[in-house]
């Protein structure tokens, strides 16, 4: 009897709730049981998928930007050592063209050469970034990157190569050619320079969908930033609000029609300042309400949650930057006992 007063109340909720007009009503409720199969169904590839890759190997490592730590004013070969000394095995360099081509046909390798020996000496692995997003031009651009991956092709350090990051997506960089040919033709000159060693190229933050166009490359990237300052509507912290599992639904689904593994290229573990400030102007209290050690503890949880085992932070200069030049070790110390807890 009780049972049926339950179901009695709860269908004269759903009446109080729903559109009077049958059709409305219809239509929400088909709307509705269409989210629930959707969702259903994404969660299901994401827990398949996040259990079938957990007897990979885990390979957490970091973006290191040479720049991006002397701006902090920070020695970069310190850095980087540094970063060593805690347990990163794994690295992710950049060939900045401003940088080892500062006028046409000269080259200065010299920053790249020494990251690349750091890595060797402490028996690390690297992914080198190649592409216009750093920014270059054709044919310049096709001449510069054969010219780093001849240089850099038979180090036993290196991994795997990243051509472009997130290239179609177009909020960022200086770069205004998105063209898919260039990308094809990047890709073939890759191939053709350094058959040895496999490709990724990432694919934009967030986005549901396939990259079933052309190149098709060894392995897809994917950037996840988890709170940033939006400067748009609300000038607050916004904390985007997937779940991990959602990433592992993306790189299932992609494994699933695709046959292609997928890593995090860029996970946020640094502050986001508000207002378009730089790090150096914005206090600690400030910063920590973007990340603090909690925060980061969390991050590289949310990492592994996702299933994805080749996980790459961004910010590991930062964690260093807040540890000798603020005297906040809080990062450095949560960094230390993941990497060595890794290893």
């Amino acid at each position: 009897m009780q049972s049926n007063h339950t179901k009695t109340k709860l269908r004269n909720s759903l009446r109080a709730v729903l559109p009077k007009r049958r059709w409305l009503r219809r239509l929400v409720v088909g709307l509705i049981i269409l989210i629930v199969a959707a969702t259903g169904t994404m969660y299901g590839i994401a827990q398949w998928y996040i259990h079938s890759q957990q007897s990979q190997p885990l390979q957490q490592g970091v973006s290191f930007i040479p720049d991006y730590a002397q701006s902090l004013g920070l020695n970069p070969q310190q850095t980087m050592d540094a970063l060593t000394s805690i347990g990163v095995k794994h690295f992710r360099l950049v060939s900045y063209w401003s940088d080892m081509e500062p006028s046409p046909g000269h080259y200065d390798f010299s920053q790249l050469d020494w990251e690349f020996k750091k890595a060797e000496a402490a028996h690390a692995k690297v992914i080198l970034v190649v592409g216009l997003r750093q920014p270059q031009w054709q044919p310049q651009l096709e001449a510069f990157m054969k010219k780093v991956i001849e240089r850099y092709k038979d180090s036993p350090a290196l991994q795997q190569y990243q051509l472009e990051n997130e290239y179609f997506l177009k909020g960022f960089g200086q770069c205004t050619n998105f063209s898919r040919q260039r990308l094809v033709d990047e890709d073939n000159l890759v191939k053709r320079t350094d058959p040895s060693h496999p490709i990724i190229i990432g694919r934009s933050n967030n986005s549901i969908g396939l990259p079933v166009g052309q190149p098709r490359p060894d392995e897809f990237s994917i950037s996840v930033y988890k709170r940033v300052w939006d400067a748009n509507f609300t000038h607050r912290y916004l904390e985007y609000p997937q779940p991990a599992w959602f990433y592992g639904f993306l790189a299932g689904a992609q494994k699933i029609f695709l046959g292609k593994n997928m890593m995090i290229g860029e996970l946020q573990a640094e502050a986001w300042p508000p207002n378009g400030q730089t790090i150096q102007n914005t206090s600690l209290a400030e910063q920590n309400k973007s990340l603090d050690a909690k925060r980061l503890k969390d991050r590289f949880q949310y990492g592994r949650a996702t299933g994805m085992r080749q996980i790459y932070l961004w910010g590991a200069e930062y964690w260093y930057y807040r540890d000798v030049k603020l005297h906040d070790p809080s990062l450095w110390n949560v960094a230390r006992q993941e990497f060595q807890g890794q290893n």
